[in-house]
């Protein structure tokens, strides 16, 4: 009777000790692992294998995976006109994109910064956002994808599904302006300053920048045409200038209520409603933010803001 209940109680602790994948015998499986055993992952593992980043991320970590499931791949596949077979067989891009959502540190749901810069292996960053009760991403070119799993666990990391392929951005500050119409002016202003190979760097830049209405009231209020303008090359470089901070500075960073330094040299003020204090005292609003390129970020004004004189 004694020898049953030593069996009984043996069997029972290597069955919690399995459950819980605790023993040295039966150690947690890895997020690679993991991914492969889950059937909505096939193309993600398939994308791992091809990309022969198996190896370090079952090694290695910790790590936090944001993992597309089979429809997110499948719809990227539509995006970029490819078939799947093309996409695994280009091996530079698939690293770089794989690596775009990978994190060397384990970052559970409850630890996810919000508004702010997330860098994966890959470089770049991109945000996670809190929009009602949904966790929105946007990569580096500005496309938006949801966190539809969070916290599937693995021994060396943490793995949140969702539904799009994140990117990582392909456009500087200057080519994001050129490719939205409302920028036009602000674009032709900053190549008569000759500030397009500054605003190209590396950066990180903050630019804070006016809408086409907003150069048109500019105009008005200084009495000058827009040749006018963009002919006066001191104050053109002086007034851009202001616009643009020498850090990467989103949304959820800026500093409520403290003065904001420029490369042009003197400081602007945000309040909580996120409207602008320029140093003459005349006030633009923030209308929208968070535009992300591979060099920094672009918030939307509606008023040119203006030094002191």
């Amino acid at each position: 009777m004694t020898r049953w209940i030593r069996v009984v109680l043996a069997a029972a602790i290597l069955s919690t000790l399995a459950a819980c994948g605790g023993d040295d015998d039966h150690p947690p499986q890895n997020v690679v692992q993991v991914a492969s055993a889950d059937a909505r992952f096939t193309i993600l593992s398939e994308a791992v294998v091809a990309a022969d980043l198996g190896p370090t991320l079952s090694n290695g970590g910790p790590y936090t995976v944001f993992a597309p499931t089979n429809d997110a791949f499948a719809a990227l596949l539509t995006e970029l006109g490819v078939t799947k077979a093309q996409l695994l067989a280009n091996k530079p891009l698939l690293t770089q994109v794989l690596t775009y959502h990978v994190l060397n540190t384990r970052v559970p749901l409850a630890s996810v910064p919000l508004g702010r810069a997330i860098m994966p292996l890959q470089g770049g960053f991109f945000k996670v956002d809190l929009t009602g009760t949904q966790l929105v991403i946007t990569d580096g070119r500005n496309r938006k994808a949801n966190i539809v799993a969070t916290n599937i666990d693995g021994g060396n990391g943490v793995i949140h599904a969702i539904d799009k392929v994140l990117l990582p951005a392909d456009k500087t500050i200057v080519q994001t302006a050129q490719a939205l119409p409302q920028f036009s002016i602000l674009v032709e202003a900053v190549v008569a300053a000759e500030l397009a190979g500054a605003l190209s760097a590396t950066g990180p830049l903050t630019v804070f920048a006016p809408t086409n209405d907003a150069f048109a009231a500019l105009l008005v209020e200084l009495g000058v045409t827009k040749a006018q303008l963009l002919s006066n090359r001191p104050l053109l470089t002086q007034v851009l200038t202001y616009h643009v901070l020498g850090s990467r500075l989103l949304k959820a960073d800026v500093p409520v209520g403290a003065p904001i330094t420029t490369l042009q040299g003197q400081t602007f003020g945000v309040d909580a409603g996120l409207v602008i204090t320029d140093r003459r005292n005349r006030r633009a609003n923030i209308t929208g933010t968070d535009v992300l390129a591979s060099n920094g970020v672009i918030h939307i004004i509606d008023k040119v803001i203006l030094p002191a004189p």
